[in-house]
């Protein structure tokens, strides 16, 4: 069978007698792919840190060191392979190769195979007791027992143990124990057998039929006094006395158990064949409830779930291999760290808004399977605006229901996190949580000056922003956003405001320009900003030709046209896409100007468009009049720039 071997410390501790051994840090969980078809066996190799899966329908044993990651595969006459079992020492692998009727030998140092024994009929597993390799064989209405003689130079075989199986049994036993298990796999109901082989040859000492229905795997306790059993039905593994084979508990799982494996403080890793259920369950030696458990993801497109016979523990317990396949045909090495400890989780609960420098609470709960250790503490940090890594504060105390609470005086206001960890304990995985609270800052002065005045196009304009009292920082920036969609929001200056507070910026002004001052605030004034809005005329110029003649009459320079000629009229404005100057004439009558019906003209892409006035003017001989080109915000096409009216020009006809 599979599954055993010494722990690392026990076997090197033999070699080198009392030299300290190093403790291997700690890992992530992990997955690799297996360049597999399908699974029969799987073992763990503490010394050279290697794990071996066989796969009987290519015909070879995969090698992975500790990280699930490939480094040799045994191909050389394995057709069929399958049950595989490590020497005490981790020294030798054995491995059952059912269609060459043998049982391979291979040295773990090199991967290399020293020796082959002929046995029976398709043997399905191997297992070592009492000194011998145990092997269950034979093919339908042909299982066997039969055994190897490790001790004797030429390896005698012994076949015909016990012929009452049906087909090739599975077998366990214990490190050193002279107690063999067997069960008859897939076999419903499953029976179940246990042998003492102490003599050389399997006397069966018990039997039962209520081990379930189509056993999937089996193993027998460090100590040998029970076997824990993985059929597809009951929807638990059960657990026997190996002694009489009578019903000695269980470890209650899901549909459809499938695997067990136990670690060599009695741990139990008991898997099952379940797409909608944690995959893997591990328990206390005895214990009804689990400390953890675990559900794998899809792989390749794939729902991974664990494989028939799939777990095996490091001997020393500080990982869990587990294979998994998926519909895909893909098969996993799955890498659990630390998987005998219980999972645990910390939540955190804090008031989500506080008063700076005002005591707070904050509560919360530690939660796990198993209890914390008396005494557990956990540390408490807290990170705000003014210790951004992180600051300890006194460590808290965990009640006996998890409970643990304490208080602060924040002494930073916006976003503070406190975050609360359980570093772990022999019996516990590491854990932490955190919960942020919203303490209130100050609101600062801020403003910024020019809000609402308009200037003539292209104005110098001075901007001054003003800070008032904050804490740490004193720096404002300025920023100008342009009106229209081709001119972004810019910063034009950031600095450390003078000793009155005031930052000041120059900005050519030739659109209405929205000048903002932000404040990103400081652990005890909160962020702010001002804005105002700073309007900018444009440049329009209007000029008339064809004239005879200019004269100063009236108040103002006249511009004489012939009755027989038609003014032309000449604006230039500060271009903007789609813009059109507002054209309107006025005539001078009965004392007062009276208007005309405004026309807007669509400007040329250089700002200028031109009007002809024509007509027939020999009544207008005598008669004054006036034009003016304006940009009107809002009605001429954009809202880029502030209304700005142009000159009024005159003009009247002469004979």
């Amino acid at each position: 069978m599979r599954k055993r071997s010494l722990t690392a410390a026990a076997t090197l501790a033999a070699l080198f007698g009392s030299a300290a051994l190093a403790t291997a840090p700690a890992f992530a969980d992990s997955s690799q792919v297996l360049p597999v078809r399908t699974t029969g066996d799987i073992v763990v190799d503490a010394v050279h840190q290697q794990v071996f899966v066989s796969d009987p329908l290519y015909g070879k044993i995969v090698v992975t060191d500790y990280a699930g990651k490939v480094v040799k595969q045994l191909t050389d006459r394995l057709s069929g392979v399958h049950g595989l079992e490590l020497s005490a020492d981790s020294g030798t692998l054995y491995a059952a190769v059912q269609d060459l009727d043998a049982i391979a030998v291979f040295d773990t140092a090199t991967d290399t195979e020293t020796a082959r024994y002929e046995v029976g009929d398709k043997p399905l597993s191997v297992a070592l007791a009492g000194g011998r390799l145990w092997f269950g064989y034979g093919g339908a209405a042909a299982g066997d027992i039969g055994s190897v003689d490790l001790t004797s130079e030429d390896h005698e075989v012994t076949l015909g143990q016990d012929g009452s199986w049906y087909s090739a049994p599975l077998l366990d036993a214990a490190p050193g124990s002279d107690t063999l298990v067997a069960g008859a796999l897939g076999q419903s109901p499953v029976e179940l057998a246990s042998y003492d082989v102490s003599s050389g040859t399997a006397a069966r000492t018990a039997s039962t039929r209520e081990a379930g229905s189509n056993l999937g795997d089996l193993q027998v306790t460090p100590d040998g006094k029970d076997v824990v059993v993985a059929s597809g039905a009951p929807y638990y593994q059960q657990v026997f006395r190996t002694s009489d084979l009578n019903e000695n508990g269980k470890y209650v799982t899901d549909a459809y158990p499938n695997s067990v494996a136990i670690a060599s403080d009695g741990t139990v890793a008991a898997g099952i064949d379940g797409t909608y259920d944690p995959d893997v369950y591990i328990f206390r030696p005895g214990s009804s409830e689990p400390v953890r458990t675990y559900e794998f993801s899809g792989t390749s497109g794939g729902s991974d779930l664990l494989v028939r016979a799939g777990l095996a523990w490091a001997p020393d317990g500080s990982r869990l291999f587990a294979v998994t396949g998926n519909s895909q045909g893909v098969y996993s090495l799955r890498v659990l760290d630390a998987p005998a400890k219980a999972a645990t989780a910390v939540t955190v609960d804090a008031p989500a808004t506080a008063a700076r420098a005002e005591k707070l609470t904050v509560k919360g709960r530690v939660a796990s399977p198993t209890a914390l250790p008396a005494g557990a503490e956990l540390t408490v940090t807290r990170t705000d605006l003014e210790s951004p890594e992180g600051k300890a504060l006194a460590a808290t105390a965990v009640e006996a229901d998890g409970a643990f609470s304490f208080t602060d005086t924040p002494p930073a206001g916006g976003k503070v996190t406190y975050t609360v960890a359980y570093a772990g304990d022999a019996g516990h995985t590491a854990a932490s949580g955190s919960a942020s609270v919203d303490v209130s800052r100050a609101e600062p002065a801020l403003s910024i000056d020019h809000g609402g005045t308009v200037y003539a196009y292209g104005k110098d304009v001075t901007f001054t922003a003003h800070l008032g009292t904050t804490h740490t920082n004193r720096t404002v920036e300025i920023w100008a956003d342009p009106f229209g969609d081709d001119q972004p929001d810019t910063l034009v200056k950031s600095g450390t405001v003078d000793s009155h507070g005031n930052l000041s910026a120059t900005l050519d002004l030739k659109r209405d320009t929205e000048v903002t001052a932000r404040f990103a605030g400081d652990s005890r004034y909160s962020p702010a900003s001002a804005a105002g809005t700073a309007g900018a005329r444009v440049s329009v110029s209007t000029s008339v030709s064809g004239h005879h003649a200019t004269a100063s009459v009236w108040g103002h320079t006249y511009h004489f046209f012939h009755s027989t000629e038609n003014p032309l009229v000449t604006t230039r404005m500060t271009y903007y896409p789609g813009r059109a100057q507002k054209f309107e004439v006025e005539e001078y009558r009965q004392g007062r100007w009276h208007a005309g019906d405004p026309a807007f003209v669509e400007l040329a892409s250089d700002g200028s468009s031109t009007v002809r006035v024509e007509g027939d003017h020999r009544g207008d001989v005598g008669r004054r009049f006036r034009v003016r080109s304006s940009y009107i915000d809002g009605a001429s096409g954009d809202i880029v720039n502030s209304t700005t009216h142009g000159a009024w020009t005159y003009f009247t006809y002469t004979r």
